[in-house]
């Protein structure tokens, strides 16, 4: 069985935690060692708990502490080459991710070694997929681990008929929804800051990230966490109750919807979730 945490999610630091029990992965590292360590010591784990990072794009909200995790805990990381090129000459990354990062293919599964200690028909394999977003490059996750399939996608300004059809094959889903287009076009932003968040490049909106929940919600999915909620342009609230509705409108069996059947949460923005059991 999967385990997941969310240690922040959104503009301040996205970082997450998913493990089988015995080995781990993060994915991103836009929390310091020093947080990383705390949280995780409040799960009963150490620094020992993950043995590679995940990378989905280069903006400074994700990777702020990957330099400081290269050189400290010099775990590996994995990225495409497109990311691991800008990495490489990314201020905050450039000095010590040089002997830790290396490639991974994009739209064909691999497997991620965990270690010598991990045989390897027990390490995750994953897909990455690209997603549009006005990064380098930005990419989402499919996990399949442990018996069990996790699919990640944060900034992302649509989703794409690939993200559905991935969603639509996991077990947990977690998913941006960034904004309510109403308090994004009734705020204080700029006018090009609210045209770059909502025009197909930036952000998904609850309404967005909704409407591809009916579509690729299946019987087999248990879990739709909604991460990287604006803490200026939304409330978990507003999140929650449009991604209800959608599961709302899903018929799931006699007298039963979606919303019935699937555990739905909105990650907090800067603070730890729960240990999730997938």
């Amino acid at each position: 069985m999967l385990k997941f945490l969310s240690l922040s999610s959104g503009s301040c630091g996205n970082c997450y935690f998913l493990s089988d029990g015995k080995s781990g992965l993060l994915i991103d590292a836009g929390v310091s060692v020093r947080r990383l360590k705390r949280i995780l010591m409040e799960h009963g784990l150490g620094l020992d708990s993950f043995q590679a990072i995940l990378v989905t794009h280069d903006h400074l909200d994700h990777i702020r502490h990957l330099g400081s995790y290269c050189k400290h805990l010099k775990k590996p990381v994995y990225t495409t080459h497109t990311l691991r090129i800008a990495l490489l000459n990314h201020t905050f990354t450039m000095d010590y991710i040089g002997g830790c990062c290396s490639e991974i293919p994009e739209g064909t599964p691999c497997r991620i070694p965990l270690g010598a200690d991990v045989p390897e028909g027990e390490c995750p394999v994953v897909s990455c997929f690209v997603v549009p977003h006005d990064a380098t490059q930005t990419v989402g996750y499919f996990i399949e681990w442990g018996g069990r399939r996790f699919f990640l996608m944060t900034d992302a300004g649509r989703v794409t008929d690939e993200a559905l059809a991935l969603a639509g094959r996991a077990d947990a889903v977690v998913i941006e929804s960034n904004y309510d287009p109403g308090m994004l076009i009734g705020g204080p932003y700029t006018h090009e800051l609210k045209m770059r968040i909502c025009q197909g490049n930036g952000h998904l909106s609850n309404d967005e990230c909704a409407s591809a929940i009916t579509v690729f919600w299946h019987q087999g999915l248990k879990h739709i966490f909604l991460c990287h909620l604006s803490e200026n342009n939304n409330t978990p609230t507003l999140a929650f109750s449009a991604a209800a509705d959608a599961l709302r409108s899903i018929p799931a069996g006699v007298g039963l919807t979606a919303k019935d059947v699937t555990c739905l949460q909105a990650l907090p923005r800067s603070t730890p979730s729960a240990m999730f059991e997938l």
